[in-house]
């Protein structure tokens, strides 16, 4: 599944700019000041079967500023768009943070009022921007903490201030490459000679891993999300897969490690805006999976407690109906909300701290998935 054609940062700006002379239009004709965006409410958010992933439906709504319940909203859009005008115009970036801060002023000297109090206010704005324009931050010069690791026989080219930079991804040692937010613009991915991609849930999985030696010996990209996954890194997993490189996803068998598969998989609500552009239904899950007990006796030993907020947790991906579709993950997740046990994917380092290589390249090779 490739992802749809969607501004660069090249035509942000001109985006922008239209939608700004839409609204100086509208005062010039004596109309209400207004802008039309898709409405990223719950019940306009649908599972596209067809595609496998999560994505906005076609209801609209239209914000205006002479309603008293949006006008301060409008004007508080108005004030980012214009923000990340100038951004994108003098080539600079700046973090979801730093535009906050940029816009954290007073509304006058007699107005005891800020454009924007709480950060809270200014972060779905950008969203709002990102829907109607149909741009991502990132093409507005905004980028958010970098986040996650590779490793892998790949190269990516970098241009920062102006300077082309060539980065071996098989020779970054321990660290390995860190994950900017931004993997679209300035950054191209070469020499990609890696057979699979494979996603390790937990930083210190991916440094067992990477000290054994495991992608070199079986030619794999190795990628930790370090929990959650960024946009950054579910983008990245994307590109990878446009390159037709399989992607296999190792987490904790419990209902958070599970939705960390689900939302590189399928996308995510808060994202189902930019669906196609950062989901991968063509990954594969080889675990760690409550069945796992069955195949392996010495994990019976290693499982924890579940507590109530995991079995909660748990029960609402049962309601997800992108997930309850798949027999396979009923099953799993029944079994643990029954069995009131979860497994911690660093158990597999129990008989042995190398037992975790042999479990992914059996799982792998056994085509062992969930789908």
């Amino acid at each position: 599944m490739a992802a749809k054609p969607r501004a660069q940062a090249h035509d942000s700006g001109s985006r922008i700019e239209q939608m700004g002379k839409a609204i100086v239009n509208d005062i010039r004709g004596g109309r209400n000041p207004k802008f039309t965006t898709l409405a990223r409410t719950r019940s306009n958010i649908l599972y596209d079967s067809k595609e496998g992933y999560l994505r906005l439906g076609k209801s609209k709504e239209e914000r205006t500023f002479l309603n008293y319940a949006q006008s301060r909203r409008f004007m508080q859009t108005v004030a980012v768009a214009s923000k990340c005008h100038k951004f994108v115009k003098e080539n600079l970036h700046t973090t979801i943070r730093g535009l906050f801060y940029q816009l954290k002023y007073s509304l006058g000297e007699d107005i005891d009022e800020n454009v924007f109090s709480e950060q809270s206010e200014s972060n779905p704005l950008i969203e709002d921007i990102e829907v109607a324009l149909e741009v991502k931050r990132e093409d507005l010069n905004l980028n958010a903490n970098r986040k996650g690791v590779l490793a892998g026989n790949m190269k990516v080219m970098d241009t920062f201030n102006g300077e082309k930079l060539e980065i071996d991804c098989s020779k970054q040692g321990r660290s390995g490459w860190a994950v900017p937010s931004d993997v679209d613009n300035d950054i191209e991915f070469v020499d990609v000679k890696a057979k699979f991609v494979l996603v390790v849930e937990k930083d210190a999985l991916w440094q067992r891993l990477n000290e054994d030696g495991l992608w070199k010996k079986d030619n794999f990209i190795l990628i930790t999300p370090q929990g959650q996954a960024s946009r950054g890194i579910r983008r990245l997993i994307r590109k990878l897969a446009d390159m037709g490189l399989p992607v296999y996803l190792f987490t904790d068998s419990d209902a958070w490690g599970w939705y960390i598969y689900w939302t590189i998989k399928t996308g995510s609500i808060n994202l189902a805006y930019i669906g196609a552009d950062v989901a991968t239904p063509e990954a594969r899950f080889i675990g760690v999976t409550m069945s796992d007990l069955d195949k392996y006796d010495f994990l019976n030993k290693m499982t924890i407690n579940a507590s109530e907020v995991d079995l909660k947790r748990a029960q609402e991906m049962l309601n997800y109906s992108w997930i309850s579709r798949s027999k396979e993950w009923v099953a799993e997740l029944e079994r643990m909300i029954k069995s009131k046990k979860k497994l911690e994917q660093d158990a597999l380092q129990g008989p042995r701290l190398t037992f975790v290589d042999d479990y992914i390249k059996d799982k792998i090779k056994n085509k062992e998935f969930l789908p």
